[in-house]
C-alpha cells in the first residue's frame, strides 16, 4: 500500500514553527513580568526593613525620609512597568492561542484526509481481492 502524503505538510510545518516562536515570545514576556513583580516585592521588603529603623539625629531622619520617598517612586515606576508588561503578556498570549488554533485546524484536516485515504485504499484492496476471486471462479468454471 502506498504511503499517505499530506499535500499541505509544508504549511503545517510552517504553522508549527510559528506556534513555537509565539510560545517563546510569550515565555519571554512572562519572564519579564515575573522579574518586575520580583523587583516590586524586593522594594516592598526594603521599605518594610527601612521603616523599622531607629534614628539618633535629624540628618538620619531626613536621609531616611528621602530613602522612603525614593522607594515609593521606584514602586510606582515598577507598578507602571508591570501593568505594561501584563498587557504585552496578554497580547502575546492571544497571538500564541491563535497560532495554536491554526496548527490544530491543519492537524485535524490532515487526520481527516488520512482517514479518507485509508478508507479509499481499503476499498481498492477489497475490489482487487473481489476481482481475483471472480477471475478464479471464472477460471475454475471454464476448466470443468
Amino acid at each position: 500500500m502506498k504511503k499517505f502524503k499530506f499535500d499541505l505538510e509544508d504549511v503545517l510545518e510552517l504553522r508549527k514553527f510559528r506556534e513555537e516562536e509565539c510560545m517563546l515570545a510569550l515565555g519571554q514576556a512572562i519572564s519579564y513580568l515575573n522579574k518586575i513583580e520580583n523587583d516590586i516585592l524586593q522594594t516592598a521588603v526594603k521599605k518594610h526593613n527601612a521603616s523599622s529603623q531607629r534614628f539618633n539625629n535629624v540628618e538620619e531622619i531626613i536621609s531616611w525620609e528621602n530613602y522612603i520617598a525614593r522607594l515609593d517612586k521606584e514602586m510606582e515606576t515598577l507598578t507602571e512597568k508591570a501593568a505594561k508588561a501584563q498587557m504585552v503578556v496578554e497580547e502575546k498570549r492571544t497571538v500564541y492561542l491563535e497560532a495554536e488554533k491554526e496548527v490544530k485546524v491543519m492537524e485535524e484536516l490532515k487526520d481527516i484526509q488520512k482517514k479518507e485515504y485509508r478508507k479509499d485504499m481499503q476499498n481498492k484492496e477489497f475490489s482487487e481481492v473481489d476481482e481475483l476471486n471472480a477471475s478464479r471462479f471464472n477460471l475454475a468454471g471454464k476448466l470443468i
